[in-house]
């Protein structure tokens, strides 16, 4: 591990708004636990609405929803630190007292989050994981973790580049009937961008961009959003589809065109 990393992990133990746990740490009753249940009464100090970002990368949309929202409590979860640090520089530097950071595997979320206390969840341009269902953040198997911790009919949000993530979404939501809504595989297009229902406001997924969504939209990608409620009840199923391949490497960050035949 190269000294830059290891001087952000120093950092961020010092940082009060951090939070770390691996695997081990869990298996040995990491004090982190303690903090299931108690996020508003604890690290809060208000009853504010909680709502998480999963795979939260360098922080920014995390902080940059805290700011916007001051009267929402936002925890970004990601398991890459030395990308972690980033965000919560920017939350101690700014003094933001409405902004954490978990550092954890995302499966894991049951262990830090009691039931029903958790309102909502952003999901912004994790990898489609295109050759393995179970590690997509979309998949029933996460919805199933999700609703351990969420709120019946709480709303999940995605923000996508990927085609094949943003398909596989819509086929897991219609196979099992959750309620859409909002579906649109161009954000920024304001005709064909249309909530379907008061309750998700595009202006909310418009208004703030991510490290990597303005390097898509820079190549010429178009960003894709979907939100969703997740019930508790009901069995979920995956989707029996056959789904083409980005053509294009979304987590490697690296765009490479098709080539013309």
């Amino acid at each position: 591990m190269g000294k830059n990393k290891l001087k952000k992990f120093a950092e961020m133990e010092q940082m009060s708004c951090v939070f770390q746990c691996g695997a081990r740490e869990v298996l040995a009753d990491s004090p982190v636990l303690a903090m299931k249940g108690e996020w508003r009464n604890q690290f809060f100090h208000n009853d504010h609405p909680l709502l998480l970002e999963l795979g939260c990368g360098h922080g920014d949309y995390t902080v940059g929803l805290a700011r916007v929202y001051p009267n929402t409590n936002y925890i970004g979860v990601d398991i890459k630190g030395a990308r972690m640090w980033q965000g919560a520089k920017q939350a101690t530097r700014d003094g933001l007292t409405n902004v954490a950071f978990l550092r954890t595997n995302i499966e894991m979320l049951p262990n830090f989050f009691a039931t029903d206390e958790v309102d909502g969840l952003w999901i912004t341009f994790p990898d489609p994981q295109m050759k393995k269902a179970t590690k997509r953040l979309t998949s029933t198997y996460f919805m199933e973790r999700y609703r351990q911790l969420l709120r019946d009919g709480a709303t999940i949000h995605l923000k996508t580049d990927s085609p094949f993530l943003y398909t596989y979404t819509r086929a897991m939501l219609e196979v099992n009937h959750l309620p859409v809504l909002c579906d649109t595989d161009d954000l920024y297009n304001q005709q064909s961008a249309v909530s379907n229902q008061q309750s998700v406001r595009l202006e909310d997924a418009r208004r703030l961009q991510t490290h990597y969504e303005h390097q898509w939209l820079e190549r010429g990608l178009t960003i894709k959003y979907l939100a969703w409620q997740l019930p508790k009840s009901g069995t979920l199923v995956e989707p029996e589809i056959e789904i083409e391949k980005d053509t294009y490497r979304s987590y490697g960050r690296n765009y490479v065109p098709q080539a013309n035949n």
